[in-house]
């Protein structure tokens, strides 16, 4: 059997003899050919023999068609070549096609596909294009369908966007037409497999060692910490970092949309809301598990982004003995996040004078810690400030530490997080939980 190659019109190119040399611009139309024609016979051969669910099974038929169909091609391959063309045989089979290389590549934060022919990935917080494609649109249709499918929701005309989650964690946004002019959008945030630790943030230059002990001490005394920043500047791996800093005899609930959060800890419970079914019923928010965990008996609350009306219940969770809870919020700066969760109260539908709200605010949040994305594509902590009381109408905030940047050095942004000379006053509550702060922690610049 000689391998055909289709051409756009519809007919066939006459068959090359064995050994032909294949042109490099067609090479590529030639090997995505031949993963077309594998996945047709596989799938039809485990459709009549009903072997479709033995992934085993499975990759043996793989491997006996891919031979044949190398065999009957014009071919010549390589050891490693025909093992590369191999594995992405099975990825288009058993995987998700095209993006199975992207998600393997650690380098790889983030993958974001804007219909079959472009593919964009973040690398070191710069978005760079990649020169793989899909073959057509049904394509990334059918690996977006595989990636919703077995969390039992669907994408289709009359539900064109969804949520959902890879086996490993990571987190996936899919957007069709008629809402998208450019055809299906898919957008993955990929989960690390090993969490960031604190040697990692420091190396990375997010913060400082000396920094990120302070933190830990703020955690232990049951400080309520608030991370901001806008979307990929990191903060659910801070908060992350933050909540691994909980005493392991603690009993911890985390509650998020999508679960992303590591906790190394013992007695951790894990909530993940639910969206609503294919009949639109059923859907659980974050702000009915905020509500159900303080029925749980948390030492803490741990909510990976609040974005709505459970913003009020945390604020009477820390205001009422559950001190210690941690959130994210998205914000342009410190102050900007005490005035979004203003308005996320207000979203809650109770009618609260704003003075009142401010002041549920003002007692219950003791530290903001805000992130920001830097114009070189790295991740820094730039602002911390205590919440510190009221005057009048208004929220009290002083900055304890904050990023300065001192020039550019082989394109990146050289800079160091550093105390701005006041002492806050929670630092008695630190003292006593047991622990000292050094007063040339807030006073001084950090040692070099």
């Amino acid at each position: 059997m000689l391998f055909k190659v289709n051409r756009p019109d519809g007919a066939q190119a006459e068959p090359q003899a064995r050994g032909a040399t294949v042109a490099p611009l067609r090479r590529e139309e030639v090997y995505r050919q031949l993963v077309m024609q594998v996945r047709d016979r596989v799938v039809s051969e485990l459709r009549s023999e009903g072997d479709g669910g033995d992934l085993q099974a499975v990759r043996r038929k793989i491997a006996e068609v891919y031979a044949d169909a190398v065999r009957g091609s014009s071919m010549v391959l390589g050891r490693t070549e025909r093992e590369q063309l191999f594995e992405r045989v099975v990825a288009e089979i058993l995987g998700y096609g095209p993006l199975d290389a992207l998600l393997r590549d650690e380098t790889v934060t983030e993958i974001m596909v804007n219909g079959p022919d472009n593919v964009y990935v973040e690398r070191a917080g710069k978005i760079e294009r990649t020169p793989l494609r899909f073959d057509d649109t049904a394509h990334l249709m059918r690996i977006i369908e595989r990636i919703v499918a077995p969390l039992g929701r669907r994408i289709d005309e009359a539900s064109p966007m969804v949520d959902a989650r890879l086996p490993d964690g990571s987190r996936v946004n899919a957007i069709i037409p008629p809402l998208s002019l450019v055809g299906p959008v898919l957008t993955i945030r990929k989960f690390y497999r090993v969490p960031l630790g604190v040697e990692d943030l420091v190396r990375l230059g997010t913060c400082t060692a000396e920094f990120l002990e302070f933190m830990a001490m703020c955690v232990r005394a049951r400080l309520n910490i608030v991370i901001s920043g806008g979307t990929g500047t990191g903060k659910t791996t801070l908060l992350n970092i933050f909540s691994s800093f909980i005493p392991g005899d603690e009993r911890i609930i985390t509650i998020e949309d999508a679960a992303e959060l590591q906790l190394r800890q013992e007695h951790v419970v894990t909530l993940e809301a639910r969206p609503p079914n294919l009949e639109g019923k059923g859907q659980i928010t974050i702000r009915q598990l905020v509500i159900n965990a303080l029925r749980m008996r948390p030492d803490r609350i741990v909510v990976g982004e609040a974005r709505g009306g459970e913003a009020l219940d945390m604020m009477q969770a820390m205001n009422t003995g559950h001190d210690g809870s941690m959130t994210t919020i998205h914000s342009n700066s410190a102050r900007d996040t005490l005035r979004r969760i203003e308005t996320m109260v207000l979203m809650a539908g109770m009618d609260l004078p704003l003075r009142a709200i401010r002041e549920q605010v003002a007692s219950a949040i003791n530290l903001v810690v805000h992130l920001q994305r830097m114009r070189d594509g790295s991740r820094k902590v730039v602002e911390v400030c205590e919440v510190s009381g009221m005057e009048g109408d208004t929220i009290l905030m002083q900055q304890i530490f904050v990023f300065k940047e001192t020039g550019m050095r082989d394109g990146r942004i050289v800079g160091r997080l550093e105390p701005t000379g006041i002492t806050p006053k929670f630092t008695e509550k630190i003292r006593l939980a047991g622990m000292e702060v050094s007063p040339e922690l807030f006073g001084y610049s950090f040692r070099r």
